[in-house]
């Protein structure tokens, strides 16, 4: 392989390493179309793609994808056989197959795979998602295709609110340096109000009650009266009286 093309592949590899968390070994999810463009131009998919790449790789499939190029029958025969011979990645659809596009799709949602396909419609969806690695062939050659103008969007986007946030740092902290930002102190937490205690300056005292003065006159007046007060004898006490 030229220099020239080792460098741009290997550019195209730091972008996506670096953005968007693609580890080696590069997962290469590969499909019935590029393994039918392989057998047509004769060349070894595991060959040139490790060739290509000069780095650990694993190439896989999916159910979907063998199940789809197998309902198509005679005119892909080869690329069936092909296909198989790739790991099988669970793809969620065991049981309840969908087409090798739609299965794609959803396998590139949560995860990093360079996706090797000829599936022109497939390419486009793809391109318009941020993230997504494209693989394909132009005639024998193995191309890994540039970030796409989706992708490079969402990277200036988040390298822009990164700068934004630090300037924003940056001047608070001269700021705060210079006085004429007041330090962040901590709050200390309010007590829960309750009753307050009662003032004791603006308490009055409770007054004593007077003594009543007592009347002596009134009460000897009602002794002599008590004391002057007849007691009624019975009759026949007068009468065993008189005879003594």
């Amino acid at each position: 392989m030229k220099i020239s093309r080792f460098k741009k592949s290997h550019k195209t590899l730091v972008f996506f390493a670096t953005n968007f968390d693609y580890r080696e070994p590069y997962q290469v999810l590969i499909d019935a179309t590029f393994c039918q463009a392989a057998l047509q131009q004769k060349i070894g998919i595991d060959e040139q793609i490790r060739k290509y790449f000069q780095c650990g790789v694993k190439l896989l499939t999916t159910q979907c994808v063998i199940l789809e190029a197998e309902s198509l029958g005679g005119p892909v025969t080869g690329a069936t056989s092909i296909v198989k011979r790739f790991h099988v990645h669970k793809c969620g659809h065991e049981g309840k197959p969908v087409a090798a596009a739609e299965c794609i799709k959803t396998m590139t949602k949560d995860n990093r795979y360079i996706v090797a396909s000829q599936d022109r419609l497939l390419q486009e969806s793809l391109r318009k998602i941020p993230g997504r690695c494209l693989l394909y062939l132009h005639k024998a050659t193995p191309v890994l295709e540039a970030p796409s103008k989706a992708s490079k969007k969402w990277v200036q986007r988040r390298a822009k609110n990164l700068m934004l946030g630090k300037q924003v740092e940056k001047i608070d902290y001269m700021k705060e340096k210079q006085g004429l930002k007041p330090a962040e102190t901590t709050v200390k937490p309010k007590k829960p109000k309750g009753p307050k205690n009662p003032n004791p300056l603006s308490c009055k005292k409770s007054k004593k009650e007077k003594a009543k003065p007592t009347l002596k006159g009134v009460e000897q007046t009602a002794i002599t009266k008590a004391k002057r007060k007849r007691v009624k004898i019975p009759a026949h006490v007068k009468a065993a009286l008189g005879k003594d």
